[in-house]
């Protein structure tokens, strides 16, 4: 029965106790036994629980009897970080409403204002949820006011929860079956079912996870998919419990899995709709708009032999992470690789990690940078888009150069406002609004370059805030910009991987610090190795690494001075020629030691 469906999601700021309430519900509608049930319950990836973080959406289904009638509630779990926004937008399409948690003792944070924007953009109905009222530090009254001047909602509306105890549950509860819209939708009419996940199982196949929008899908029937236009049988249906649970049939306004077969992972798109192919639907669901990476990198094995075993590994985790955008290049310095788009640098850190314990891949990493938009002088009309500095047109024939810029929203306490503040304006911001929500937390709004938050910004501003503030940022356009390519050289070789296009305020220092920085992680060799940076031809900064040396005068002792020359010359010239044979091994940490520059 429709009328008895729910779908919902939990949408919240980091850390505001989203999945461990998610476990109290499951406990609440006896969805999962006692011998089942352990903390953080559907993050079930070994990085989620050793970090504490929600990496993956997960969805779920309980059943819950209120007034002698059942209900099946579909719960989707959604990341706080904003590097896993694209995870909470294909979560709210799947739903009619949303449980927004706001933790009482922190107040509303950046996060949780970007995830309620989202919600209301799909007409989500919205159940405010004050959780942690059981700590100490909990403060409801005013943060119960800062809801109500968020979203207008009334002071009675707003649900007050411990997840840690269990305390207000039930009302939650009953509250999501009062106030979330059951699904519309025709059961008869022919099937639209959206695709909005979908993982790898080495065994099975392709599972697609989808909420079916109008019609009914049964066991056996032949599919298809009409992004891609291919057609399969629907070997195995089911819906979503602890394990993937199978049925004979799924109907409007339910979410379930779909197991067909499907080996290529480029044949499954998130986003896309299924149809029934003896009575397809005439046109597709809107599916969700393409992801736009932030920040992109080179990955490079580092064997070449296991370029396509990389390739096999970027398709199965894009299945299961669709913000992940991948194309081949190749570098000079490491052979082969993919140049990957990533949300930020949290995002790249754990597609790396991933790679690395699902796929047992090791990777080298370049320095990630972003994309920019260069003019040339004969067609200054047409944009050539840059995402990597090997890229960069020659300066003889370039117009202008625009970088990204974003929005930058800070929300902190008012001791912090002068330090975080010095550190934005250091990042080339600019201050645009500043608004006092209490006498204790300000709003802070920056346009900023994307590059300069790209490394460390977020790290810095959780230092000098103490953790307080919260950052939220979505990008705002082009701006033109002065920017320069630094180009690293080893013994007069450019090393493509280390180059980097930088601010021409920032370039010189920069280049300096990235020389110093390489000098220490070098290994020594039986040669002087010369490490420069350059902008063009002008090299603005050099560092030696000094040869190993052995003693080959240690044998001559008296006797005239020109036989100990006789052997210095002789030396300085194998090293010469050693120089102009050997290899300099740049060792991985070198590619990563510019992202630590500050340190």
């Amino acid at each position: 029965m429709m009328k008895n469906i729910r779908n919902f999601c939990i949408i919240a700021h980091i850390d505001h106790g989203k999945s461990t309430l998610a476990d109290r519900l499951l406990d609440a509608t006896q969805t999962v036994t006692a011998r089942e049930q352990k903390a953080q319950l559907l993050d079930n990836m070994d990085l989620e629980r050793e970090r504490g973080i929600t990496i993956k959406s997960h969805a779920i289904q309980m059943n819950y009897v209120k007034d002698g009638e059942t209900y099946r509630l579909n719960l989707i779990d959604t990341p706080g970080h904003v590097d896993f926004s694209y995870e909470v937008s294909r979560s709210i399409a799947a739903c009619e409403g949303a449980l927004l948690i706001v933790d009482a003792a922190q107040g509303i944070q950046a996060q949780t204002i970007s995830n309620l924007y989202l919600a209301l953009e799909h007409d989500l109905e919205i159940i405010p949820v004050l959780n942690k009222i059981d700590l100490p530090s909990a403060n409801p009254d005013e943060v119960s006011d800062q809801i109500i001047d968020l979203i207008g909602c009334d002071l009675e509306d707003i649900l007050h929860a411990s997840a840690k105890t269990g305390q207000g549950v039930q009302e939650i509860l009953d509250a999501i079956i009062a106030k979330v819209p059951a699904p519309t939708g025709d059961e008869d009419a022919p099937l639209q079912a959206l695709v909005f996940d979908s993982e790898y199982n080495s065994f099975r196949g392709i599972e697609a996870i989808f909420r079916v929008m109008n019609g009914t899908l049964k066991k056996g029937q032949k599919v298809k998919f009409m992004a891609t236009d291919n057609t399969y049988h629907a070997d195995e249906i089911g819906i979503l419990k602890l394990q993937k649970s199978p049925t004979n049939e799924i109907k409007a306004g339910d979410v379930g899995y779909i197991i067909s077969g499907i080996k290529e992972a480029r044949e499954v798109k998130v986003g896309d709709t299924i149809t029934t192919v003896e009575n397809p639907a005439t046109k597709a669901i809107g599916g969700f708009e393409d992801v736009k990476p932030m920040v992109f990198a080179g990955i490079y094995p580092v064997d070449t032999d296991e370029y396509e075993d990389l390739r096999a590994s970027l398709e199965k985790l894009q299945l299961n992470d669709a913000s992940l955008t991948f194309e081949a290049e190749t570098s000079a310095a490491l052979g082969f690789g993919f140049r990957c788009g990533f949300l930020g640098m949290l995002h790249m850190e754990i597609i790396q990690e991933r790679l690395e314990r699902e796929f047992d891949m090791t990777v080298i990493t370049t320095v990630p940078n972003v994309s920019y938009n260069a003019y040339m002088k004969k067609n200054p009309e047409v944009a050539v888009l840059v995402q990597n500095p090997s890229d960069f047109p020659d300066p003889m024939h370039l117009e202008r150069i625009e970088e990204p810029f974003i929005k930058a929203q800070i929300i902190t306490k008012s001791d912090y406002v002068g330090s975080i503040m010095t550190l934005c304006i250091e990042k080339r911001g600019v201050l645009t609004n500043q608004t006092y929500l209490t006498s204790e937390r300000v709003e802070l709004s920056f346009d900023m370059p994307l590059a300069e938050i790209v490394f460390d910004f977020y790290d810095k501003l959780k230092t000098i805030s103490r953790g307080y503030a919260s950052f939220d940022y979505h990008p705002i356009g082009y701006r033109e910009s002065h920017l320069v390519k630094v180009d690293i050289l080893l013994n007069s070789e450019p090393i493509d991987a280390l180059s980097a296009l930088i601010h021409r305020t920032n370039a010189e220092f920069i280049g300096r610090k990235i020389c110093a920085k390489l000098k220490e992680l070098i290994p020594r060799q039986q040669f002087v190795i010369a490490i420069q940076a350059a902008i063009g031809a002008k090299i603005i900064s050099r560092e030696t690494v000094s040869a190993l040396r052995k003693d080959v005068t240690a044998k001559c002792y008296g006797g005239d001075i020109s036989r100990k020359r006789k052997l210095l010359e002789k030396q300085k010239a194998g090293k010469k020629r050693m120089r102009q044979l050997g290899n300099v091994e740049v060792p991985q940490q070198a590619f990563l030691a510019v992202l630590k520059l500050n340190d």
